[in-house]
């Protein structure tokens, strides 16, 4: 059996982007939700619905806000390229060099490790064979 996740209203938000609450979905006026549990309702035209993206479900969760409440919209990355846009200037082979990091040094578990020739055992850092007593190294 497939699990599917059904369509509805909230699969044609942007995520971030405030939308008003009247242009989507009619109905009964309802509350901010960043506002105290006690305040009034207020009218869909007065409220605004922003997608936030959630950590188990990608269709996201949409939540209701109030003008004074309403999360600035979304910014795009930059990296998106739209049409009409410049290129942006490559950076030099020299400021390219001066950027790059020093390799890290090998983890510790990488490295080779001294084995004991009598007892074919690893050796500690102290060089001493747990096994036999012998000195390696």
């Amino acid at each position: 059996m497939k699990i599917t996740t059904s369509s509805d209203w909230r699969d044609g938000l942007p995520f971030g982007t405030p939308v008003l609450v009247s242009e989507v979905m009619p109905g009964e006026p309802t509350r901010c939700a960043s506002c105290p549990s006690d305040a009034p309702v207020l009218e869909r035209t007065d409220l605004w619905a922003v997608k936030h993206p959630h950590p188990k479900n990608p269709a996201g969760f949409v939540r209701f806000y109030c003008l004074e409440h309403r999360p600035a919209p979304a910014r795009e990355p930059e990296s998106v390229v739209r049409p009409g846009d410049a290129p942006r200037a490559r950076r030099s082979p020299t400021a390219r060099a001066a950027t790059t990091r020093t390799p890290r040094p090998t983890p510790s578990a990488d490295r080779p490790r001294a084995v004991c020739p009598t007892c074919f055992v690893e050796v500690p850092s102290t060089g001493i064979c747990g096994m036999c007593g012998e000195r390696v190294g």
